[in-house]
């Protein structure tokens, strides 16, 4: 139970002493996860995610965290969001701050507004007809693997192509990807101070105002994204600030989540060598495991930020307007109360209802895109390299230092033919 203030009290069991920011529990969350389900609600904790450590309410069961991501009173408004995170941030944060006006951080209306004209221009036929170039992308990818040779699976396979396929779908050049990646870590790890990621943030945005810029002067008329939000024929326009938070939203999450996709797949792959082999037996069986992989170890092993506006009931807690709730898709999707096995790899699951996208007016809109990403990448590679070998031992190979993302810093291989 807790007290007053929300705070743990004395009692409450192993959860209560749970430290979401150190390095064990990045490396494995989910002996911490299923200690705080067996508990009753959920547990006030310091989380960290972009730009400072913040007092907030973990939420970990299955049920709890689905109704809640769909809950209209866990709001993302960005505008709100800033005295909600002065008020429980650890840290100084009357500075300057990390705000977004994308369709991630707002609620309808402006969030309907928002994802309509966004969807107007990344539609299900754009991806649908992204499959020839993620196809001949990941093909040269691999035809320039040497079999046998030790590779750097996160760096050369996972990495290179959901970026190269993201910044030809916006129109981002290729000679920005590396910085784009290196504020983008920045970003996103535990250890850098908010001066470090409100600078690393302000320099993407710099980049992409210029590159917009560019473009509306008539030197790009490419058939991409950008080009397609900014089109002075549409109806509906983006002001500045959407336009901006939107191109940065989709650069950054629209590669670094498949991106551990990808590789969580293979890792997860070579520690579950019979699951491996029978996906060598059978590729129909690789889009079911793509759903499987995503619920089995989450891109994302936390939601983004929500606060609530009124009074919340979760479990047997109630949580008072005004507190910062993240949810713990990483734990909901190996809840034993929805999926049987929970912490077993199964590529025959029905894994249909992890929550790794999210859910409601807020499920993640690049879920296509990962999906045909992932599907093609994992059938390539069994086509033309049968036989993977960990180049060092998998239980010795570390995740990010990340809350919000969960992916490998590494994954040496060998791919054999």
């Amino acid at each position: 139970m807790t007290d007053s203030t929300g705070v743990d009290t004395p009692g409450t069991g192993t959860s209560a002493e749970a430290d979401l920011l150190s390095w064990d529990f990045i490396q494995d969350p989910y002996l911490t996860y299923r200690e705080m389900r067996a508990g009753t609600g959920p547990r006030r904790l310091v989380i960290k995610t972009l730009s400072t450590g913040l007092r907030a309410w973990l939420v970990t069961e299955y049920g709890d965290v689905r109704r809640l991501l769909a809950d209209p009173r866990l709001s993302k408004a960005a505008a709100g969001a800033a005295p909600v995170i002065a008020e429980h941030s650890t840290e100084d944060v009357s500075g300057r701050s990390i705000t977004s006006e994308s369709m991630l951080f707002s609620d309808p209306p402006q969030h309907s507004r928002l994802r309509r004209m966004f969807g107007r221009a990344f539609t299900m036929r754009r991806t649908e007809n992204l499959r020839p170039r993620i196809e001949e992308i990941t093909d040269q990818l691999l035809g320039s693997i040497p079999p046998g040779a030790e590779i750097d699976l996160v760096e050369s396979v996972a990495m290179a192509i959901p970026i190269a396929v993201i910044g030809e779908l916006l129109g981002v050049p290729r000679a920005a990807h590396h910085d784009l990646r290196r504020w983008n870590r920045t970003l996103t790890s535990v250890d850098s101070e908010p001066s470090e990621k409100y600078q690393a943030y302000m320099a993407s945005l710099d980049y992409f105002r210029d590159l917009i810029a560019e473009k509306a002067g008539g030197h790009d008329t490419a058939d991409d994204l950008i080009n397609a939000m900014t089109n002075p024929d549409n109806e509906e326009r983006f002001d500045e600030s959407e336009l901006l938070s939107t191109i940065f939203l989709m650069m950054n999450a629209g590669y670094e989540t498949t991106a551990n996709l990808i590789s969580s797949s293979v890792y997860a792959l070579l520690k579950h060598p019979e699951q491996l082999e029978l996906l060598r037996g059978d590729a129909t069986l690789v889009p079911n495991a793509v759903e499987e992989f995503l619920r089995y170890e989450s891109p994302l092993n936390l939601s983004t930020l929500r606060y609530t506006t009124e009074p919340v009931e979760i479990g047997d807690t109630v949580v008072p307007a005004g507190e910062v709730v993240f949810l713990a898709l990483a734990s909901a999707n190996r809840d034993p109360d929805r999926f049987a096995e929970p912490d077993r790899l199964d590529v025959r699951r029905n894994a249909a209802a992890h929550l790794a996208f999210g859910h409601g007016i807020h499920h993640c809109v690049g879920a296509p895109l990962a999906r045909l990403e992932g599907e093609i990448v994992l059938t390539r590679l069994l086509d033309t390299f049968p036989h993977w070998e960990a180049a060092e031992p998998l239980d010795r190979l570390s995740w990010r230092y990340t809350l919000q993302f969960r992916g490998l810093e590494r994954l040496p291989v060998r791919l054999h033919a």
